[in-house]
């Protein structure tokens, strides 16, 4: 089922979203803040940092939708069962070895089919925000479909499933939603990709500026 999405994969999400968000409560004292800033309907691209393997369940769990993540190749693999599961709800396989046209044209055809994509911009999990230069897939996406960027800062999960982390602990892991980026204020600069993305940091960092690695 590579790049597509299991059959009632969105009725099973609705299902498995209230003990998931007990679990999430249980297992990471986790807090979600934000939920006023996402659009009430129609596609939309949700973007986070991205410290831990458990990433994508908090942001799942904070659209209230499913999300079609870009996950890179080297996810898949390790495990029959998660790459069913992945691929189960509609993870799109995401190349680190060759340019990702295949998967940028399905994020296409997903946000024109009104879904929302998930993208973590810094490309892969990083020890610390900042560690990583951010890839311009998100702006690409929102700029080809007029579809908005929601940002979201994650902090926490860095203490499980992670780089600095690799076995599994409970943390307190906390999500803000911040304010959708529209893509048509960037439509005159010189590179709005770049300007788009530019941006997307200066809102991460408002939150994470402070956590940085030093040498």
């Amino acid at each position: 089922m590579p790049g597509g999405v299991g059959p009632g994969a969105d009725r099973v999400a609705q299902i498995i979203e209230p003990p998931l968000r007990c679990m999430l409560r249980w297992l990471f004292d986790g807090e979600i803040t934000g939920q006023e800033n996402l659009p009430l309907d129609g596609p939309f691209i949700v973007t986070a940092n991205h410290l831990s393997l458990i990433d994508p369940i908090l942001v799942s769990l904070a659209t209230g939708r499913l999300v079609r993540f870009l996950a890179l190749d080297e996810l898949f693999g390790s495990s029959r069962l998660l790459d069913r599961l992945m691929l189960y709800f509609g993870a799109v396989p995401l190349s680190r070895e060759r340019p990702p046209f295949g998967a940028l044209q399905q994020a296409l055809r997903l946000l024109e089919d009104d879904q929302v994509v998930g993208i973590f911009p810094e490309g892969a999990r990083s020890r610390f925000w900042g560690d990583r230069p951010l890839k311009r897939g998100a702006a690409w996406l929102s700029i080809a479909t007029g579809a908005p960027i929601v940002p979201c800062s994650v902090t926490g999960t860095e203490a499980t499933l992670s780089l600095t982390e690799p076995r599994f602990r409970v943390p307190a892991a906390r999500l803000t939603i911040h304010p959708m980026i529209e893509p048509d204020p960037y439509s005159d600069c010189e590179d709005p990709q770049r300007a788009m993305m530019d941006d997307w940091a200066k809102v991460i960092d408002s939150q994470l500026g402070h956590w940085v690695h030093e040498e």
